[in-house]
């Protein structure tokens, strides 16, 4: 282990999830798998090897999907009131490890130390309100048309929920996919992303000694690593009813599509290309705040960060150049560095597609505002960090039109009235997140209307990140039109059955006909 591992607890932090063996070194990782290709997990940090974990064969697989079938008829029958108490005590470990699981999120991933926290306290939230919903999985009475008749729809558990996250948030969308599927009385089997395998390792851990302590099946949640050829063995998989992808466009279309072909139901959150809006009446201060930290928060590698900033020409200078000053006061480095604001990309591979979209726009027409970059030296070892570049673009440009998953903010300016604006909002593919600043009401409600953003989230001053978990979370267009957390989400993870009952001694038809014997 390298020794800033160790100077900001990182070992310490393995030791305690149960990933790091003091005798054998990094942990492998689950007892499921018997073959032996592995997956390298290197932090984005520093570049270091935290661990080997071993990938599933087709052999595991099958044993995992047994398992997990055997663990879903005993579990379908408990109570949903008692499946929320087991919910509860896994969120209780939860805020006893969410130190150690926030310092891993940060290292294996890259985010900062506090977002890492901050995702590890999604889960906890996710698990509160599953209980909550635990006692509150309401079907509908309604009237029969035929006498001495009762109708009514309930909601059955769908069976195997498949999960494949991504490497962006590597627990908490586990989490909200999990900790309602379990109280609808689903079990789970997760592919998390090959990028950060210790953070699902480590999540596993923790909700299996939960459920060996409550004397429950371990198949009610399972764990397959490996790549996308593992991915596959679910998605074509027609044991598992549900499937939920996170993740790019173009997987989401590929996993649809395999899914849709055996009739099976998908839930996807695919990629984003989120812009604020600010209008004339805007408050320049909050506008400053939620602009930066959209575009540079998880060194913009969140489905929700800010891509675009539609500006109102009259204002335009003035917020380029409030937006311009902020960023010459973000310090780059390590993300376990609470003075730090924004950590590295993931791999080389993301620096790559950053480095691709800075050439495209300047190509395309654009003027670089805040001048991009790979930095390198003392701190910089992994490669993966970069400078955080804003461009003034059109919204018509080719790579203005496409999600790059990297801090790099296109400004766009709109004239006119707010329609205008709403316009270009509105003009690309994606569909998640939206936001309007502004401090006019009648702009803020036409954004929200029916004529307003077209995506799944539209916020009103405030940015484009950091949803809560009470509200449903998804997008429409090629974001995937999936729907995760809160609000009625739940229903996506169970099969809605509608019964009627007649409690007399004839037997009449629907719609008045007759049919005698």
């Amino acid at each position: 282990m390298a020794a800033a591992i160790a100077d900001f607890g990182i070992q310490e932090a393995l030791k305690q999830l149960g990933i790091l063996d003091q005798n054998k070194g990094t942990s492998t990782g689950s007892n499921w798998f018997s073959n032996k290709e592995a997956i390298d997990s290197h932090s984005p940090v520093d570049g270091e090897l935290i661990g080997k974990v071993e990938t599933t064969s087709k052999e595991d697989y099958e044993q995992v999907i047994q398992t997990a079938a055997k663990a879903f008829t005993s579990w379908r029958v408990i109570p949903a009131p008692q499946r929320g108490e087991v919910v509860r005590q896994f969120g209780e470990e939860l805020r006893r490890l969410k130190k150690p699981l926030g310092k891993l999120v940060s290292y294996e991933m890259g985010k900062s130390y506090q977002e890492g926290l901050g995702e590890v306290q999604e889960m906890i939230d996710i698990c509160d309100f599953a209980v909550g919903l635990s006692r509150q999985l309401h079907g509908f009475t309604m009237h029969s048309e035929r006498p001495g008749h009762r109708m009514y729809e309930q909601y059955h558990p769908l069976g195997i929920v498949g999960i494949i996250s991504a490497f962006n948030f590597p627990v908490a969308v586990w989490a909200w996919n999990t900790a309602l599927a379990w109280i609808c009385g689903d079990v789970c089997v997760w592919k998390p992303s090959e990028k950060t395998p210790l953070c699902g390792i480590a999540c596993q851990h923790i909700i299996a000694n939960v459920l060996k302590q409550n004397n429950l099946p371990e198949g009610i949640s399972c764990l397959i690593n490996g790549d996308y050829k593992v991915g596959q063995l679910l998605t074509t998989d027609k044991r598992v009813p549900l499937i939920s992808a996170t993740g790019s466009t173009r997987m989401g279309k590929l996993v649809a599509a395999t899914v849709g072909e055996r009739l099976g139901k998908s839930l996807l959150e695919l990629g984003g290309n989120n812009a604020i809006i600010v209008t004339p009446d805007a408050d320049i201060k909050m506008t400053v705040i939620g602009a930066v930290f959209g575009a540079v928060g998880t060194a913009g590698q969140r489905c929700t960060s800010t891509r675009r900033l539609i500006i109102h020409e009259s204002i335009y200078d003035k917020v380029k150049n409030a937006i311009v000053d902020a960023y010459k006061q973000l310090k780059i480095g390590n993300p376990l560095d609470e003075n730090n604001h924004v950590g590295p990309l993931i791999d080389k591979d993301a620096v790559q597609g950053y480095q691709t979209a800075l050439e495209k726009v300047v190509q395309e027409g654009g003027t670089m505002v805040v001048e991009g970059g790979v930095l390198s030296g003392e701190g910089y070892e992994s490669g993966c960090y970069v400078k955080p570049a804003i461009a003034e673009a059109k919204n018509s440009f080719d790579i203005v039109q496409h999600e790059t998953f990297a801090p790099v903010l296109y400004l766009l300016k709109y004239n006119g009235e707010i329609e205008n604006a709403i316009d270009i909002q509105n003009g690309v593919a994606q569909g998640l997140s939206s936001a309007i600043m502004t401090n006019n009401l009648r702009e803020a409600e036409l954004f929200l209307s029916h004529a307003g953003s077209d995506c799944g989230i539209a916020n009103v001053n405030i940015g484009t990140s950091g949803a809560e978990i009470g509200g449903a979370f998804g997008g429409e267009k090629e974001t995937g039109g999936g729907r995760e957390s809160g609000s009625d989400a739940w229903k996506v993870y169970m099969r809605r059955q509608t019964n009627t009952i007649n409690y007399t001694t004839e037997l009449p038809l629907a719609q008045g006909i007759k049919f005698d014997l």
